[in-house]
């Protein structure tokens, strides 16, 4: 029996593949990226960190009850808040924060004003690729400690030698993210700013970072990390009183002094600053940079 069915089978199919298509598109259209509300924020961001701490704590004062460790080995915690309030009633406290998150900030500022036009420059031309690529990655690998004495010998116990390592440690960071953010671009859209004439810095500037921007991104907060890292070291190795007294030197004098409550508050004191860093400026970044992306989206 002959088939009643005239329609052309290839044109029904373009038809529905169409169909499919509008409806994909209709549906990422459909997708909203408004800003997250804060009590949302609170419970699914702030509360789990906040919590967990509090867990941590009290399974460390548990083991103190519990004389699991003797108190030169785990300090009670009243030890180390008697600590806290000693330094704030003498006025030390916030000077000693504000000393070591100025240089780091300082530095890290640095390190990015040089390397990301390192990273441009490593990811754009050949041949410089060719010859610094594998030194950056080399550099990134070595610990920040390492810098730490031959920068003592270079310029002395001042701050001068304090950023040079802060630099040393954050700047491959900085530049190998934004070289990866660069590798990752698709050619589409290097040959499209090319053929709207932005080339050489204008190019770079309206094509190549805002594609590079999330390996970008995660270059600098590990910059961050290596920037904090780093300064601490060599706050613990080099302390002075010239220096002035910064958290770095607030753990090393806390070893010198069999202080094991004051040891334990500056490595608190370095962790909630390094976090709060982290809250207060990349994660609002980040989350900016997802929801101009159409990637953060309301689960």
């Amino acid at each position: 029996m002959a088939s009643t069915d005239t329609k052309p089978k290839g044109k029904a199919t373009t038809t529905d593949d169409l169909a499919g298509l509008e409806a994909g598109l209709d549906a990422l259209d459909a997708v909203q990226t408004h800003r997250t509300p804060v009590r949302e924020v609170f419970v699914k961001k702030i509360l789990p960190p906040v919590v967990a701490v509090g867990l941590v704590l009290l399974v460390w004062q548990i083991l103190v009850a519990a004389e699991v460790a003797d108190e030169t080995k785990l300090p009670a915690l009243s030890s180390v808040w008697d600590s806290l309030a000693d330094m704030w009633l003498k006025g030390t406290l916030l000077d000693v924060i504000w000393t070591s998150v100025s240089r780091g900030l300082l530095g890290f500022l640095l390190a990015l004003a040089i390397g990301t036009p390192l990273g441009l420059l490593v990811a754009r031309v050949k041949f410089v690729r060719a010859a610094i690529g594998p030194i950056l990655q080399g550099l990134q690998s070595l610990p920040s400690v390492a810098w730490v004495p031959p920068a003592v010998l270079w310029f002395g116990l001042n701050d001068a030698m304090m950023y040079t390592v802060i630099l040393l440690g954050a700047v491959p960071s900085i530049a190998n993210g934004l070289v990866s953010g660069i590798d990752q671009i698709p050619p589409l859209f290097l040959r499209a700013g090319r053929t709207l004439g932005a080339t050489g810095l204008r190019g770079a500037w309206h094509v190549v970072m805002p594609a590079a921007l999330p390996g970008y991104l995660a270059g600098l907060k590990q910059g961050w990390a290596f920037s904090w890292r780093s300064l601490m070291a060599a706050e613990i190795i080099a302390s002075s009183p010239d220096l002035g007294l910064g958290l770095g030197q607030l753990l090393e004098n806390g070893r010198n002094n069999s202080d094991l409550p004051a040891v334990f508050l500056a490595i608190i004191l370095i962790l909630v600053v390094g976090i709060a860093i982290d809250l207060l400026i990349f994660s609002p970044v980040e989350r900016w940079v997802l929801r101009t992306r159409g990637l953060l989206v309301k689960s």
